[in-house]
């Protein structure tokens, strides 16, 4: 860091990484989410992490320590330990995330950068690397995709912005399982500034590549409680150096984060098929899905 880094000058400031893990054992598959927030407002220094655990036979997974929690450090360039997490490394060198409480532990390869974007100040960098979770003795092979934002003039964790995720959904994707996919589209023109409407990357044995020419379409519906509907089915279409890509993707085990009656924050396992060059494989995945 430098003198004239946000995360040293800016007094009103938010910070995250989010980590999308996707593995299998002989036991089925296994999707975990992590989003490590921090943030600072004046004086005021803030933490807080949203965890998921879903496991392919049981279903969605309790998992402790989610939620705000003390950041007397003042952390902001790297992320602040929890009663419940713990964090060895960065996301460029390596990093293990640790939970003693869940069982649980994270290792990760460095994660190299395939997307970055800066605006106004504000950074959003994206990889993926391989990865290891460890969790109530079984040892699960997969692979993370990483999302880092971020943010000055900002701070979710201590103010309310009215409309900043609008129609937002991140698809975090693993095929073959050594294929990564990120894909996510949103309607929302304060976060437009950051990072574009319709966005993605692929990664095929460690080669990444843009998806040029993307579409991103919701092809059917489902029920929502309240004033809206979340997406069932989508289709993505797209042009790489092998030519037209094609995913068809389902939602299922939709899991509510909060309802606004016109509108809502769910996570959801994604399943459907990718075909391109010539080939075709299987896609699972998380979904994160704001509306």
């Amino acid at each position: 860091m430098t003198s004239s880094d946000p995360i040293v000058t800016s007094t009103l400031i938010y910070v995250s990484d989010y980590f999308s893990f996707i593995g299998s054992d002989s036991q089925g598959r296994v999707a975990f989410a992590l989003d490590a927030s921090r943030g600072r407002d004046g004086s005021k220094y803030q933490a807080e992490h949203f965890v998921v655990l879903h496991d392919e036979r049981q279903g969605w997974v309790a998992v402790d320590g989610i939620g705000p929690y003390p950041n007397p450090t003042r952390e902001l360039a790297g992320i602040p330990d929890s009663a419940f997490f713990h964090f060895e490394g960065t996301a460029k060198s390596g990093l293990t995330i640790v939970s003693a409480k869940n069982d649980l532990t994270l290792k990760i390869s460095g994660i190299p950068l395939h997307t970055q974007s800066a605006h106004a100040g504000s950074v959003t960098w994206m990889g993926s690397a391989p990865a290891v979770l460890t969790w109530l003795g079984r040892t699960i092979a997969g692979r993370v995709i990483h999302e880092y934002l971020m943010m000055p003039n900002f701070n979710r964790l201590s103010r309310t912005y009215w409309g900043m995720w609008k129609d937002y959904h991140g698809l975090y994707l693993s095929a073959d399982p050594n294929h990564d996919i990120y894909v996510h589209s949103h309607q929302s023109d304060r976060l437009a500034h950051l990072i574009s409407k319709l966005a993605g990357f692929a990664v095929f044995r460690e080669i990444p590549e843009t998806l040029q020419d993307l579409r991103f379409e919701v092809i059917e519906t489902d029920f929502a409680p309240g004033f809206y509907r979340y997406p069932k089915l989508w289709r993505v279409t797209w042009t790489g150096s092998a030519g037209q890509g094609t995913m068809m993707l389902a939602l299922s085990y939709r899991k509510s984060v909060t309802n606004w009656l016109i509108g809502g924050f769910s996570m959801g396992i994604v399943t459907g098929d990718l075909h391109y060059d010539g080939k075709s494989w299987p896609i699972y995945g998380l979904a994160e899905i704001i509306l």
